[in-house]
């Protein structure tokens, strides 16, 4: 199965030139033009490799790079940036992309880069195996049949009911924002306020912090909520 990557530049000639080299070298090339639409493709897509453009219309390259990390730390990232740009370069390390190359740019160490990020990306894949059991003192979750049960009690959520208390669980024992779960269960483009996190942990908490089982679910007052044993 080819490789697929996910090409982010505005400028339509770089653009064509990297889907037409990409696309010799036998990998599956997708563009988008601008930062909304790199992001929609993003979370509907399944990427191997990502290359962003740092100065895209609608989202940055930057804002996409910290999107995309704050729950993605596996897919390799490489940055296109202008020569002059080392603020850029340092920003774009610090927030997790994997490498970066100058415009202009020589299309064989593109290719380079390219090779080692997917090298690196499938030894990380051999060494680490894959979660999809969730454990929370007698909650558990189980990501592949989407199983979710608190000590000998099975427990039926729906479909976003699931994903919220997967994040939850993902990120047990930190404090999480209401902006941060939005953005993660709902979409950075979902159209509402922050309510919605309100009333689907008020869902959740029905289900799963029934009332003969110490809670786990936690507001932290004027901030958000945390997933946590009660000590």
């Amino acid at each position: 199965m080819r490789e697929s990557i996910l090409v982010a530049e505005d400028e339509a000639k770089i653009a064509r030139l990297l889907e037409i080299e990409l696309e010799f070298e036998g990998y599956q090339v997708t563009k988008a033009m601008d930062g909304i639409q790199a992001m929609e493709l993003y979370r509907t897509g399944s990427w191997d490799l990502i290359i962003l453009d740092i100065m895209l219309p609608g989202f940055s390259g930057i804002e996409i790079l910290r999107r995309i990390r704050s729950k993605d730390k596996q897919t390799p990232i490489l940055l296109l940036t202008a020569k002059s740009s080392v603020e850029d370069k340092v920003s774009g390390l610090d927030l997790g992309a994997n490498d970066y190359i100058t415009k202009p740019f020589q299309i064989e160490e593109l290719l380079a880069r390219i090779r080692a990020a997917l090298r690196v990306k499938s030894a990380a894949a051999e060494e680490t195996p894959s979660i999809e059991c969730l454990e929370m003192s007698d909650l558990k979750l189980n990501e592949k049949t989407r199983e979710v049960s608190r000590g000998d009690q099975f427990i039926e959520l729906t479909p976003r009911e699931f994903d919220l208390l997967v994040y939850l669980m993902t990120n047990k024992k930190q404090v999480l924002t209401r902006e941060q779960i939005l953005e993660a269960v709902w979409g950075y483009d979902f159209v509402g306020d922050t309510n919605v996190v309100d009333v689907y942990i008020r869902y959740l908490r029905r289900k799963i912090d029934l009332p003969e089982m110490p809670p786990l679910i936690h507001t932290i007052r004027g901030v958000g909520y945390v997933l946590k044993e009660t000590r």
